[in-house]
């Protein structure tokens, strides 16, 4: 374990009270609200110190989003060592997935924002690299899955199909319905009384159609997903019933 210099502990400092700050700007004050010179003043450095740190504020909330992005990485590495065949330990990963939502919803929030092009677009190189790595990090966790489950017989990819492929399928449908639920309408006013237990289904539809063994017809995932959330999450469950 690298020991970091007190020159660097000092840089690591300001940078996490900077980004502290600014995420409960973010979140308090919109996109809009944030500034640097707010920033500046509300962590009482100069402004050439955020600066020196941060060239904008785009580049800040990419900082928070890579932030979001290690978050949910730990919790599917977890998720991927649920003992079971590759579709349980796809499902553990699902329970990961909607525990970050639950538990976290400012995170989930940041990440939103952060993939305007409008602001991705004006944030450095350096920390888009960054994130893109993080991001590979997760989607190889997924992916690994999906290569282990080939290599067990549970699954035939059909076509030129790559497990990327798959993998981006699923990610398109849960990013897609975390946002509707957390920025739409009432969905009971269209008569999903449930919207995660409605996604499950969805996403067990669509691993049925696969051919991913074993079957929704022949094995129950939600008594999966039950107990990869109590045993697995066990910690985080508790902290989602002190929620209620």
């Amino acid at each position: 374990m690298t020991t970091l210099s007190r020159k660097q502990r000092e840089i690591q400092e300001r940078e996490t009270k900077i980004l502290q700050v600014a995420r409960t700007m973010l979140l308090r004050d919109g996109y809009l609200g944030l500034s640097m010179d707010r920033i500046a003043e509300a962590v009482e450095y100069g402004k050439g110190t955020v600066y020196r740190h941060f060239p904008n504020k785009e580049d800040i909330i990419l900082a928070l989003a890579v932030e979001t992005q290690k978050k949910r990485t730990g919790l599917f590495q977890r998720a991927s060592l649920f003992h079971g065949r590759s579709r349980e330990r796809l499902t553990a990963v699902a329970v990961a997935g909607e525990l970050f939502v639950r538990l976290y919803p400012e995170h989930f929030c940041v990440e939103q924002v952060v993939r305007l092009s409008s602001i991705w677009e004006k944030t450095s190189e350096k920390r888009q690299d960054v994130m893109r790595t993080c991001e590979h990090a997760c989607i190889g966790i997924v992916s690994g899955i999906v290569r282990d489950a080939v290599a067990q017989g549970d699954l035939v990819l059909p076509g030129r199909m790559t497990p990327e492929d798959m993998v981006f399928g699923l990610w398109s449908i849960s990013f897609g319905s975390y946002t509707l639920m957390s920025t739409g309408a009432s969905l009971l006013d269209i008569g999903i009384e449930d919207p995660t237990l409605t996604i499950r289904g969805c996403i067990n539809q669509m691993l049925d159609g696969f051919g991913w063994k074993a079957l929704s017809t022949e094995h129950d995932y939600e008594v999966v997903f039950q107990k990869a959330l109590t045993e697995t999450f066990a910690n985080e469950y508790e902290q989602l019933l002190a929620l209620r």
